[in-house]
């Protein structure tokens, strides 16, 4: 490397996936259960709902028919996230994910809208409801859900694909619980007017989860920097990390999915420094402190090469 010149040494280094196939491997088997027995349930549920004349259990079919169809995508997002990158898609299919998670949170904001305008039209017109055919199939899809809750269970933190259709199994799970109280409520007391009302009550214990992944696969989608991170951080570590770097600008960071954050950066070195050398502490310093496995550097020598540079995060 010159000092009478910048010098641009970029670095692309790939990720190792082997761990991300094999963990993939086993959420494409865990969603595709879950996805089978919720099918199942939903049947039993809208069959059961529209025999016994309750809204709580029609709701929460129609809970389960989003559900079913999130944990087919939430399936297919996770087999084509392992897909190879291609001349057309140089960071593969990995935003897959994200991309189903943030539909699925969508998708309960207009179901519970749905059960919404439903419910205020049960409590303006009561029906008649059969207790017992809905008390039985409410305590099925119970025990269903809570399986395919256990199935889902042992997820990554940062998998927003998985973590999407867990928050749809637990809604199904909160309406079922729902429908088994409201049916007792209703055997016990003749309280008809508790199938709408708890119907709306577990909606909108819902839409805090569903608002929480909207938000979160939105940001993503939106390329924001990943959760705690500052760019000015980022140049002072490197700065004061002993490596020759003298100055960090540019320095760019976002999410490719949920737990995988990619970076780049320009990194100006102290004259005579090793590039080969450098880039390797600047790497090593990127991936033990800040999670940061897949960055690419550009090192320079005697200034920016590209304005402005006043600041990290420019």
């Amino acid at each position: 490397m010159s000092p009478s010149h910048d010098h641009a040494h970029h670095a692309h280094r790939p990720h190792d996936h082997g761990h991300r196939r094999a963990s993939g491997s086993e959420r494409e088997r865990r969603l595709l259960i879950a996805f089978a027995l919720t099918a199942c349930t939903l049947v039993a549920e809208a069959a059961g709902g529209w025999w016994s004349g309750s809204l709580a259990l029609l709701a929460d079919a129609g809970h389960m028919l989003v559900d079913a169809l999130a944990l087919l995508f939430a399936w297919l997002g996770a087999r084509f996230a392992q897909r190879p990158a291609d001349a057309r898609r140089s960071f593969g299919y990995a935003r897959l994910e994200v991309l189903v998670g943030y539909t699925n949170a969508l998708a309960q904001f207009i179901l519970v809208a749905w059960i919404v305008v439903e419910a205020a039209g049960r409590l303006m017109r009561p029906t008649a409801i059969l207790t017992g055919t809905m008390l039985a199939v409410a305590l099925a899809g119970l025990l269903v859900n809570a399986l395919v809750l256990r199935v889902l269970h042992d997820h990554d933190h940062d998998d927003v694909n998985t973590a999407s259709a867990r928050l749809h199994v637990l809604g199904d799970l909160l309406g079922s619980v729902g429908a088994v109280v409201a049916a007792l409520l209703i055997r016990w007391f003749g309280w008809n007017w508790a199938d709408p009302a708890i119907s709306v009550l577990v909606s909108v214990l819902i839409l805090g989860n569903a608002w929480q992944l909207l938000r979160r696969s939105g940001h993503i989608l939106l390329e924001g920097a990943p959760s705690g991170f500052d760019a000015a951080n980022v140049a002072t570590v490197l700065q004061e990390s002993g490596v020759g770097v003298v100055d960090v600008h540019h320095v760019h960071v976002w999410e490719l999915a949920g737990g995988r954050a990619v970076a780049t950066l320009h990194a100006r070195v102290e004259e005579g420094a090793d590039p080969d050398r450098a880039l390797d502490d600047v790497q090593r310093v990127l991936r033990e402190r800040f999670r940061i496995v897949h960055a690419t550097v550009q090192l320079e020598t005697t200034g920016c090469a590209a304005a402005p540079c006043g600041a990290p995060h420019s």
